[in-house]
Order: structure tokens, then sequence, then C-alpha cells
């Protein structure tokens, strides 16, 4: 029986890299950053005090000997790069984890070396879990400069809170948003979890509904994602974690949208609704970044790298070099092609802004027109002033596209990393 998959995914690999080869990541040192068009900067804190089993990101069980490592380590690497960064201004500061506040007087140390070493940056976000953002630990972040909070609230039920193991309660969650929002910082954004085990469309709309009558800037919604290296896959065999059926998925995605514009929210990315004149929380969306820590990334338009994984090993290799665990260097289609990506996710692709970074002889229909216009009568993109929009269906199926074939890229790479903290090669 032939596999579908393996003649659509390398067409559409085609289309938008330009190649059907397999990518390579491999044990080499990247060049070190040149001038960076729209950078921001990404800084990875590890570490948990509970250890959630559905999420596949880099995380470690806290312990404060090895957090004073990772501390040291991280203001090490920053320094290595300061000569490259100097001069630019960057957009933003995104912290993830792990949980970034596990120990806050810690991040408030590395996010001050951060600012006297590379200088302005325009807004700090930091990624926050209810049961670890107490009053004087949002009073510090916000004394700091961070502008941008985004809390993982996941549920406001208890019991779909304790069947994926988290380790607070709907009321602590809903509590600590109302904390969060008398503090007045410039945007909230609260991540809600969808397709979860056992997760009813009820209950969905009752997690929705609480939010927006918090009163919250923007609402970011989740699928829980078939990662087969994470503690749910490896324990239970991912094939044996139940999850809602399609048509619920599509309900609970419809009611969201359907809910969020009727209270004046508008939809700014795929699974993202934000009030108007409210700025936008996202991660790592920007053309290029440069990442610090443990399992952080960096795009520079001339690579793409990551940091070993491994919390003794990124610390041991500095302040001797960096801690790259493997790299690929990237062409100027692949660039493109990675833009190209994050403006679909964003739901608007704009030539303008793609000749702005790639030159103004350098349209966005002769590089991607064979992509892009048939899914114009398939009703999944519109143009729309000389961009392309994508539309409510569109944004839908990208939610299904990345299921089946972009996190294939993250299985095989960070899964690779959590195995080995120098990988010689890893085949995406």
């Amino acid at each position: 029986m032939i596999n579908a998959k393996r003649i659509w995914k390398p067409v559409v690999q085609k289309l938008v890299t330009g190649s059907a080869r397999q990518f390579k990541m491999v044990r080499s040192a990247p060049q070190w950053p040149g001038q960076l068009t729209a950078p921001g900067l990404y800084l990875h804190v590890p570490f948990c005090k509970n250890m959630c089993p559905y999420c596949p990101y880099n995380r470690v069980e806290y312990d404060a000997d090895l957090f004073e490592a990772y501390s040291r380590a991280v203001k090490q690497e920053i320094d290595l790069y300061a000569p490259y960064l100097q001069g630019m201004s960057f957009g933003t500061l995104y912290i993830g984890g792990g949980t970034p506040t596990v120990n806050w007087p810690g991040l408030v140390s590395i996010v001050r070396h951060i600012r006297a070493t590379l200088g302005a940056i325009a807004d700090i976000c930091v990624e926050l879990h209810p049961a670890n953002m107490a009053s004087d630990c949002l009073s510090a972040l916000k004394e700091i400069g961070v502008s941008m909070l985004s809390i993982g609230v996941e549920s406001t039920s208890d019991v779909v809170l304790e069947r994926i193991q988290r380790c607070h309660d709907g009321r602590t969650a809903i509590d600590a948003v109302i904390r969060a929002m008398k503090m007045e910082f410039k945007s909230i954004n609260v991540d809600l979890m969808f397709a979860l085990p056992g997760q009813s469309l009820n209950g969905w709309q009752k997690d929705v509904t609480t939010m927006v009558g918090l009163g919250v800037d923007q609402i970011s919604t989740y699928p829980m994602f078939s990662f087969p290296y994470s503690d749910m896959g490896r324990k239970k065999g991912i094939r044996h974690v139940t999850r809602p059926p399609h048509k619920v998925v599509k309900a609970m995605l419809e009611f969201c949208d359907a809910y969020c514009e009727a209270s004046g929210f508008r939809r700014c990315a795929v699974w993202s609704w934000l009030r108007p004149a409210k700025k936008k929380f996202s991660s790592i969306t920007r053309h290029h970044y440069i990442g610090f820590g443990p399992s952080a990334a960096s795009m520079t338009g001339s690579d793409f790298y990551v940091n070993t994984f491994d919390v003794k090993a990124y610390a041991s290799m500095l302040p001797a070099d960096r801690p790259v665990a493997v790299s690929m260097a990237v062409n100027r289609r692949l660039e493109m092609a990675y833009w190209l990506y994050w403006r679909i996710y964003e739901l608007k692709i704009d030539d303008h802004e793609f000749r702005s970074i790639f030159g103004a002889e350098t349209s966005l229909d002769s590089a991607f027109a064979a992509l892009l216009n048939p899914l114009i009568p398939l009703g999944l993109l519109k143009r729309i002033n000389g961009a392309y929009r994508v539309t409510k269906p569109g944004a839908y199926w990208i939610h299904r596209l990345q299921n089946e074939y972009s996190l294939n890229y993250i299985n095989n790479l960070w899964g690779a990393c959590r195995q080995e903290p120098w990988p010689e090669e890893i085949r995406l």
C-alpha cells in the first residue's frame, strides 16, 4: 500500500523551499551573526518543579545548584555574543521554558545582564505558570522592564488539569490572571489547551468565556500535539493517548473564533485572538533571532542552529565556546521559506514586507506564486491590496498541516537532541 505522506510531503517541501531533499543538521560551528533583520532574542529557562507529561519542551526538574551553574553559563554565552550584536536594536526578548520564574530572583539577574550587555530591547515577554507568579515575583518582573506576560492557564477545569497532571487548580489559575491584570502590564496573554483527553466542548466553552470575561488582552490556544518523545508519548505510547474526534476539535476552534470575535477580539494568528490596540504576544516568529540557554535555537539568515539540550553539557562548554549542538546552513530560498512559514501562521503574507527584507527586485509572487495561487480557488487564501490573507478555513487546515508535516521536523530534531548532547548528524 502506498504511503500518501511520502508523496505529498516532498512535493510541499519542494514548493516551499525549492528542494525535496531531506534536511540535515550536523555537528559544526555556524557563522557568528552578522547584521540581523528585525532581530529578536530568546532565553530558555529549562527548569520546572512539576514535570507535565505532555510537554515537549526541554526541561529538567529544578535543582538550586544546577540552576546556579545554568545562570553563570547563560551570562557567559551572552558575553560571547555581545561583540557581534553591538549597535542592534532588538524588538523583543522572549523568555520561555520550562518555568522561567521557578527561581525568579535568578531570572531577574539574567535579564539585567542581558539589558546591560546588549542594550535596547523594545518588549520583554515572559511565560508564567499560575503556581509560580506570586505578587513579589510580578513586581520584580515589572521593575526590570517586563512588559508582556503569557500565563499557562491551560484549563479552568480541575478534572482536566488533574488529568494532564498540572500542579494548579482552576481557582489558582483564575486568581493568577486577576492579580496579573491589576499590575497593568502592557499586554497579558493566556494559553488555553484544547483537544485534551476527555475534554468536552462545554468545558472548552467555559474556559474561553471565563478568560474573555476576566478582560485579558490575548487568548492563545493549543492542541495536545502528538510528540512521541514527551513523557506521555514514551510511557503510554502515543497511539494510546486519547484525543477528541476531528469534529470536536473543529467545533472547539470554531467556537473560540466566533466568541472572541463577538467579544471584540481579532484573530492575529492561527490559534490566537487579540483585543484591538493591544500588542500581540508571540514567541520566535521574528525573522532573525538569537537564542540563549540549553536547547535555544537561533536563526541568523546564514545559519539555523540549536544549543545542546543537556544543562550540564551546556555549562561545561562555556565560556570557551558556544554550546551549539547541531547547525544547518541557510540559503536565500530557505530563508524566504522560513519567513513565509511564520507569515502564514500570522495569517497575512505581505509583498511590501517581503520586498523590504529580500530586496525590491524580488516579489512574493516570483518566489511563491506556484504555492500560494492554487490555494485561492480552494478558499484557503484570498488577495487583498497586494497581500495574501489566510481565510478561516485556511487557518483550520494550517493547524492540521502543522500536526502532519512541520511538527515532523521538530519530532526528529528535539527527539534526537534529548537523547544525545552532541549529535553528529540529525536528518529532518
